[in-house]
């Protein structure tokens, strides 16, 4: 967290929840020993760079906040520079209600989360809106010539202050591409499985009855019922030693 988010973030009643519940000391902390630098470092860059979606939220003229989830391909938030932030507004939103908020206040927070790693930034800015038709090279910087829609705006967030947000209670989740990346080698290895299956079918098929033919000829034919009852019997008959062999019994 950056000294400066601490300030806009903490204000007199939040200071009074914080003592209430017992972090206030270590809040205050943070508002005096963190750095004051609020310009986007690499590593934030790169994260809003890996985002397919962001939430907006903007104040209107009745007082009420607005949330917005804004999404696009990922990489569809530029970094104009450390302190600017850049997308395109895509034709279709007719209610244009973070548009028109931002006219009478400027002030927006967004917060950009990383599911599957369970990390999310947050950030203070002010909000531009500039139209397409004013802004050729701007709008070829935010476009994406692979993503469907008409550019009619760019919104353009003026970064003030940012703070990485514990990652307590986010639920993971998964775009398709992160499964099918996930999911690649076992579904490598089920084509591999079903190839080898559908090689070892082929071979049986073209073998037919073969083993059982070579079996036959080696043993012999199958003994009969008949047969296999009268080799019984004979193992199971004592036999005479041959000197009685034809001599009747004298007991």
């Amino acid at each position: 967290m950056a000294r400066h988010y601490a300030a806009i973030a903490f204000g007199e009643n939040v200071k009074k929840e914080q003592e209430r519940y017992g972090s206030r000391r270590a809040n205050r902390r943070q508002e005096t020993s963190l750095s004051p630098d609020d310009e986007l470092g690499t590593e934030e860059i790169a994260f809003l760079a890996a985002r397919d979606t962001i939430y907006l939220a903007t104040i209107g003229d009745t007082g009420w906040p607005y949330v917005q989830l804004r999404g696009g391909p990922v990489g569809f938030i530029h970094a104009l520079d450390r302190k600017t932030l850049a997308f395109a507004d895509f034709r279709g939103n007719t209610q244009l209600v973070s548009v028109g908020n931002a006219r009478g206040d400027n002030r927006a927070a967004v917060i950009a989360v990383d599911y599957p790693q369970g990390e999310r930034l947050k950030l203070f800015a002010r909000l531009e809106v500039r139209d397409a038709a004013d802004e050729p090279d701007l709008v070829k910087a935010v476009s994406h010539p692979e993503y469907p829609g008409r550019v009619e705006r760019i919104i353009i967030l003026h970064v003030e202050a940012f703070d990485w947000n514990c990652p307590q209670h986010i639920v993971p989740r998964y775009t398709q591409e992160e499964i099918a990346d996930a999911t690649k080698p076992l579904r490598d290895q089920l084509a591999a499985l079903e190839a080898e299956n559908a090689r070892l079918r082929e071979r049986l098929a073209r073998v037919g009855t073969e083993p059982q033919s070579r079996l036959a000829r080696a043993t012999g034919p199958a003994p009969t019922r008949e047969s296999t009852s009268s080799n019984l019997l004979r193992a199971a008959s004592p036999s005479r030693p041959s000197s009685f062999a034809g001599k009747a019994d004298t007991f």
